[in-house]
């Protein structure tokens, strides 16, 4: 996974960092900051929901996918 945020876009509702505190914080103008691009396991599931909570669109979070070459 991997976390991006569009600063020209954030409108500093804050929803990202109140709801995923060890991946997104604001600036003193209360524009996101992101502070994990690529999340650890367990704030993953909170970077997902600021994401669909954003309400300006700026938080991006990308799944990648996995590996599924085949073995053997």
């Amino acid at each position: 996974m991997k976390v991006s945020a569009d600063r020209a876009v954030c409108v500093g509702a804050g929803l990202c960092a109140l709801t995923a505190p060890g991946v997104f914080d604001q600036d003193d103008d209360g524009i996101v900051t992101v502070l994990a691009v690529e999340p650890a396991e367990g704030d993953r599931p909170a970077a997902r929901e600021a994401g669909l909570l954003c309400p300006s669109g700026a938080v991006r979070v990308v799944e990648e996918a996995e590996d599924r070459s085949p073995m053997g």
